[in-house]
Formats: structure tokens, C-alpha cells, sequence
């Protein structure tokens, strides 16, 4: 694949996919969006493949979307992120995220889908959206809650404020708060440990445990993108976006 994302075998049974703008802080566009939901895609119905870790080339996770791509949705039917978290959603095989550097916005919220995490200590956290004039995305308004309970959840998508790595420990986004420069080794090898348990187990395990509130999540991501469409198509918002990139 093209400079959007990288796809590897890190070790058998599975797939490593990386977003890979590094010279953006791998800030999420309209073609990473493309490949790497293709790459889900084509893992989840790999038979060779048991387990799929997402992490980001260099030194950060990702910075988010691309915020030039925010200003392209005024008028917008859907939103490009969300068309992505409703697939990692839908993956049937377990997911694992590893973590350093920024993981802001959808960074954060895309660890919402993923079974497992593991970030660095240096890792920063943020969900920016009310601060440039937007609201939460892809279930966070109902997951977070569930997760850290309410006055925790308004308080970090209120401020939208930076958080440490302890603190996505805390809130229930990581599992595990490891040294720098070393989330990716521990992702692959809890991979690996997954990879020797029965994979057909697994994959029903997961489907459980996800199917108690399926319906509930894809009305919030429903309602979520309606409300997106309708900040991003504001004054408010462009004069944001515009502030941001100009600045």
C-alpha cells in the first residue's frame, strides 16, 4: 500500500497495520481512511490470520484527523472517520492498539473499538472536539461513560484538555502503561499469546461481549455523525478550522 498506511507480518497470525504519515504526526486523511479500513478488511477475513495490532510509524500514534479534511465535510453526507470506526467496530478477530507519542481525537476515541491497548508513559491523550467547535465521534459519547462513569467523561470532552498515559489507564481506554519506545514489542507479544489460544474461542467471546450493546452503539454513532455534520458545517467550526491551519 501507498504512503497512507503499512501492512505486515510481524510474526504468524498477525497482522500488523500502521498508519504511516509520520511527517504529519500520522494525522488521519481521506486515503489513510481508505487503506486502512481496507486493510481491517481484508485481515478479518484472512483465514491465516488470528490477531490484528494497529499502531503508527515513527514516534506517534496518530495526531488525529487531518483537520484540512474537516473543512471538505460542510455539506457532507457521512464522515470519513466514522465510516472507519464502524468498521473497526465490526471486526471479528481480536484488535490490539500500541501507543506512543500523540493519540488525539479520533486516536483516542478509536482505542474505544479495540479489544486491548498498550501505550507508552510519554504518550499523550486528547479528544479535542468541543474546542474546535465539534462534538464527540464514533460512540465516545456513550462508550466513555460506560467505561469512566459520567463526571469523568464530561470533564475530558468538555476542557478537552491533554491527559497522561496513567490517566487513560485510569478511565479504562489502555490496559497497560508500559516504557517508551516499547508499546508496539508489547502489543506484538500479547499478539503472539493470542495467537496459541483457539481462534473460533476467541472470535466468540469477543462477539458476546460486544453484542450486549450493539445496538445501542450504532444508534450513538448514528446520532454522533448527525450532530458532527451539523458542527462542521458551522461558522463556529470553520472559523476554527481555519484559525488552526493558518496559524
Amino acid at each position: 500500500m501507498g504512503a497512507g498506511a503499512l501492512v505486515g507480518r510481524p510474526e504468524a497470525g498477525v497482522c500488523q497495520i500502521s498508519f504511516n504519515r509520520p511527517q504529519r504526526r500520522n494525522a488521519l486523511d481521506l486515503e489513510t481512511y481508505r487503506q486502512v479500513t481496507q486493510a481491517l478488511q481484508a485481515a478479518d477475513l484472512e483465514p491465516a490470520i488470528s490477531v490484528i495490532v494497529l499502531t503508527g510509524e515513527g514516534e506517534h500514534f496518530t495526531a488525529g484527523n487531518d483537520l484540512a479534511d474537516f473543512r471538505l465535510l460542510k455539506g457532507a453526507q457521512s464522515v470519513p472517520g466514522i465510516d472507519f470506526l464502524r468498521v473497526l467496530a465490526g471486526v471479528r478477530k481480536p484488535v490490539i492498539a500500541a501507543v506512543e507519542g500523540y493519540a488525539i481525537g479520533i486516536g483516542t476515541t478509536l482505542l474505544l473499538h479495540c479489544d486491548l491497548a498498550y501505550a507508552s508513559k510519554s504518550s499523550t491523550f486528547r479528544m479535542p472536539f468541543v474546542a474546535l467547535g465539534l462534538c464527540p465521534e464514533g460512540g465516545a459519547s456513550y462508550l466513555l461513560p460506560r467505561l469512566s462513569g459520567t463526571k469523568v467523561a464530561s470533564n475530558l470532552l468538555f476542557f478537552a484538555e491533554p491527559f497522561p498515559a496513567h490517566v487513560a489507564r485510569e478511565v479504562g481506554l489502555i490496559n497497560e502503561v508500559v516504557e517508551a519506545g516499547s508499546a508496539l514489542s508489547v502489543a506484538l507479544e500479547r499478539a503472539k499469546a493470542l495467537t496459541h489460544l483457539p481462534a473460533e474461542a476467541l472470535r466468540h467471546t469477543k462477539a458476546l461481549m460486544a453484542s450486549h450493546c450493539r445496538s445501542e452503539l450504532e444508534a450513538a454513532m448514528a446520532a454522533e455523525e448527525r450532530a458532527f455534520l451539523e458542527c462542521c458545517a458551522s461558522d463556529e467550526a470553520q472559523a476554527l478550522f481555519d484559525a488552526f491551519l493558518t496559524r
